[in-house]
């Protein structure tokens, strides 16, 4: 069944909400869990639910996902299967930017008209969860669904965050209102006992659509509304069978520099609602690294990637991203340290500590509290960040404060001795 299925992966958004990280990536490229890049979650519960031809659709900052797509999703030269990117592009019939999601996957009708394919599954680039793909697409073929969204269980303070569907006994959608603020409590849909007793019986989409290809085309192309959630499927709801796909394990939307930074610790605790442990493990580009080489630190609540060199005092409730280098007696508490892309020579940190500049890591006798570091970072000795109270919120040359949490910008430098 998997085999008639083409994957849309949607992640041309600016991603404005998770600046600074997105100011030289697109959200899809933005490193998650020290190892992983943000489109490694939906491309890898594709090829675990059997689905392996996938599209990628992209249209700011492109450069470096498209980097990360071509070194890490190769397939056998005899296999039908791939992931390409398909990057927001001018054409007699279109000269603009994509302008929502519907948009974008209209403008990429043509790519997609090539392939044999009977149903179109669109998914978010930026959201956090572990799915079952087929088990949808079971349900979308055997209830004869011309639409499936799949749905998550809301309680009455998430509501107005989300688009929220009212289903029937059979799971069909009956109605759709958008991010209602008041009086919704006739918005209550069927759920099983365990969400029930949550308080959670409101379903919300989640911006993951099953599509019949002919239903998609005369959808898309007869009309020019530039998004699903607003428009095509509030529509759709009357004129045509769109289902209810009620999944009910953990998922976030992971759109905001606090969501990031908590879905990112939430990885440390015993059990992580988020399980990277799994059989269905996330598939990223395999890197040849060292093992990590750790010295006189303790450890608490925390991971540490490959390739590190950590000579820390203490390390807590933290995320050690691929090639991090960490000081003596440097403390680092809920953090998330994104790593570097390369190492600095052995003549680079010579020649950097004669001059007094910072190499690239982080220094000796730091101390570090609630802050996001990003890539390829140089933060000298004795720097103090965010461990004296809570910040106000701001952007800074070198830094951005966002509801207390600090974001060290890209290739930042930060001299020795500087307090935030």
């Amino acid at each position: 069944m998997t085999s008639k299925v083409i994957s849309i992966v949607l992640g041309g958004g600016q991603g404005s909400r998770l600046a600074p990280l997105t100011l030289t990536r697109s959200k899809p490229a933005v490193p998650i869990a020290g190892k992983y890049r943000l489109v490694d979650i939906p491309i890898s519960n594709c090829l675990h639910s059997g689905i392996d031809r996938i599209f990628v659709l992209t249209q700011f900052n492109s450069a470096s996902l498209n980097k990360h797509i071509k070194n890490t999703y190769h397939f056998s030269t005899f296999s039908t299967a791939f992931v390409d990117i398909l990057a927001a592009e001018q054409t007699p019939t279109s000269a603009g930017w994509f302008q929502g999601t519907a948009d974008a996957v209209r403008q990429s009708l043509h790519h997609l008209a090539v392939h044999e394919f009977d149903y179109v599954l669109i998914l978010s680039g930026d959201q956090l969860y572990q799915m079952d793909f087929e088990a949808m697409i079971k349900q979308h073929v055997d209830k004869g669904a011309d639409i499936s969204i799949a749905t998550i269980p809301v309680n009455a303070a998430d509501v107005p965050g989300f688009g929220i569907l009212k289903t029937d006994e059979n799971s069909m959608i009956t109605s759709f209102i958008e991010k209602p603020k008041t009086n919704f409590e006739s918005w209550a849909s069927e759920v099983s006992d365990e969400m029930k007793e949550q308080g959670r019986i409101y379903l919300a989409s989640m911006g993951i659509y099953i599509f019949n290809r002919k239903l998609l085309y005369e959808l898309l192309e007869g009309n020019d509304h530039p998004d699903f959630g607003k428009e095509i499927i509030p529509q759709s709801i009357a004129g045509h069978k769109v289902l209810s796909y009620q999944y009910e394990g953990y998922w976030t939307d992971i759109g905001t520099i606090p969501s990031f930074f908590e879905a990112n610790l939430g990885l440390t605790d015993d059990i992580p609602k988020f399980n990277l442990f799994d059989k269905n493990h996330i598939y990223t580009r395999a890197r040849m690294l060292p093992p990590t080489k750790i010295s006189s630190t303790l450890l608490e609540q925390s991971i540490v990637a490959d390739g590190c060199i950590i000579n820390a005092k203490h390390i807590k409730h933290s995320l050690i991203g691929i090639r991090t280098r960490v000081g003596f007696e440097t403390e680092i508490e809920s953090c998330y340290v994104m790593g570097s892309d390369n190492y600095q020579t052995l003549e680079d940190i010579a020649a950097a500590k004669e001059t007094g500049d910072p190499i690239m890591g982080i220094g000796d006798r730091c101390c570090i509290k609630n802050a996001i570091i990003d890539k390829n970072t140089y933060i000298g000795d004795d720097v103090t960040i965010n461990c004296a109270g809570t910040l106000p919120d701001g952007d800074f040359d070198t830094y951005t404060v966002v509801d207390g949490i600090v974001i060290i910008k890209k290739r930042a430098v930060i001299p020795s001795g500087t307090t935030i």
